[in-house]
């Protein structure tokens, strides 16, 4: 995989680079609340415009259906990239019609644009591979060399992603020579003890993960949503709390598996409780109960990780050489049970190891609880793409810039 070093050592004056970028940025409105996506390719942007390349950003933004959607523009973004390369930034309002055509002819060396959101164009997402394919030969049209950095799509077989690095010089962006640096860290050379920390909701969005984890970590640590499948599978009572009976049997097999290959699987021993999911608009006071993990009532949901558990899991994580965290432990956007995800957080940076907060929704808590994001070893950009990797997975967007 050659690298934007590569690229920047051969000159890149008057070039058009392809950055594929990933700024698919939470939005309330047309207000980003939270741009750690965007400052992630700050530096891969800001290498190429300071050498003089004219600069094309693009990126999907949400889940349009392949058609324009002023909800899901990227000109919010592309105002919030340009005040962190402390330059103007041009913004193309399609992503190969006219628009973007005369955005990108009429910048001059150094300068750089985006392009609305990729998803507009049906082409970017198709499962046709013709479909795809043009909608990428329009795009390559637009540059002579492509760049990839939005490591949170490169597990997408996406147009920008996997057709158009085929049809142009392509290039590793710094972020995701980052990521890659550092998910082969948790894979090929991992220093023990090896603890990973899974959350979020649903267990069958991490059963492929778990199934390479009983062969490679030393323990996993279990909480949010996903933890009372595990507790179900014990036989505890879960009362109302999230739960995927059709995962029951998957889970069984895991926890003999843990045992027999001598990996500690840890889960909670108690949790908080209350008859009501709560309200995270008003964040209005949820009042929760406190109890063991193997006395849920019948009427009462999960909605965090309980105090002797945020004690048991720090403690599980004192000693970590390596820690891989995804997912919170519990409904971190309400106050009230945000002390679980908090205390795993403080546990990361307490640990004495290498720390990697595997994107998505614990790359979210981390900022919205307020850590000091340089604290810990890495953030990821990628959630899902990051959670493909350690399963084993080829990600199409890494094959397509190693060929």
């Amino acid at each position: 995989m050659k690298t934007i070093d590569e690229l920047l050592s051969e000159g890149v004056t008057g070039k058009r680079v392809f950055v594929r970028a990933d700024l698919n940025v939470p939005l309330d409105g047309t207000t980003i609340t939270d741009d750690g996506r965007i400052r992630a390719v700050v530096p891969t942007v800001k290498a190429l415009a300071d050498a003089g390349a004219r600069v094309i950003v693009a990126s999907h933004l949400g889940r349009p259906k392949g058609a324009p959607d002023p909800a899901f523009s990227l000109a919010p973004a592309a105002a919030r990239l340009g005040e962190l390369l402390g330059a103007d930034v041009a913004f193309a309002e399609d992503t190969v019609g006219t628009s973007a055509e005369s955005t990108v002819s009429g910048l001059s060396d150094g300068r750089v644009a985006v392009i609305e959101n990729l998803r507009f164009n049906a082409g970017e997402t198709s499962k046709d591979d013709t479909e795809r394919a043009a909608f990428a030969d329009k795009l390559a049209g637009l540059a002579d060399v492509y760049v990839g950095d939005g490591f949170g799509a490169v597990h997408r077989k996406h147009a920008s992603v996997f057709d158009l690095p085929k049809r142009l010089p392509h290039y590793a962006g710094y972020l995701i020579a980052t990521e890659v640096g550092v998910l082969k860290k948790l894979t090929d050379d991992v220093q023990r003890p090896y603890v990973v920390a899974l959350g979020g909701a649903k267990v069958s969005d991490k059963l492929a993960v778990i199934d390479q984890l009983l062969g490679k970590a030393d323990r996993l640590l279990i909480g949010g949503g996903m933890a009372y499948t595990f507790l179900k599978a014990q036989g505890h009572e879960v009362g109302i709390s999230l739960l995927q009976e059709d995962q029951i049997p998957a889970v069984k097999e895991y926890m003999e598996r843990a045992e027999k290959n001598g990996v500690e699987l840890v889960l909670p021993v108690d949790v908080l409780v209350a008859s009501e999911f709560p309200d995270l608009k008003t964040k209005a006071p949820a009042n929760p109960a406190t109890v063991a993990a193997d006395a849920i009532p019948a009427d009462q949901e999960g909605l965090d990780i309980g105090p002797e558990t945020r004690n048991l899991y720090a403690s599980k994580l004192a000693d970590a050489a390596t820690v891989f965290w995804n997912g919170p432990m519990g409904v971190f956007e309400h106050p009230d049970y945000a002390e679980g995800t908090k205390a795993v957080a403080q546990a990361l940076l307490d640990a004495p190891g290498f720390t990697v907060v595997g994107g998505g929704d614990s790359a979210a808590a981390v900022r919205t609880l307020g850590f000091d994001e340089n604290a810990f070893g890495h953030i990821s950009t990628g959630g899902g793409a990051s959670l493909e990797y350690l399963e084993g997975k080829t990600l199409p967007g890494l094959a397509a810039l190693e060929d």
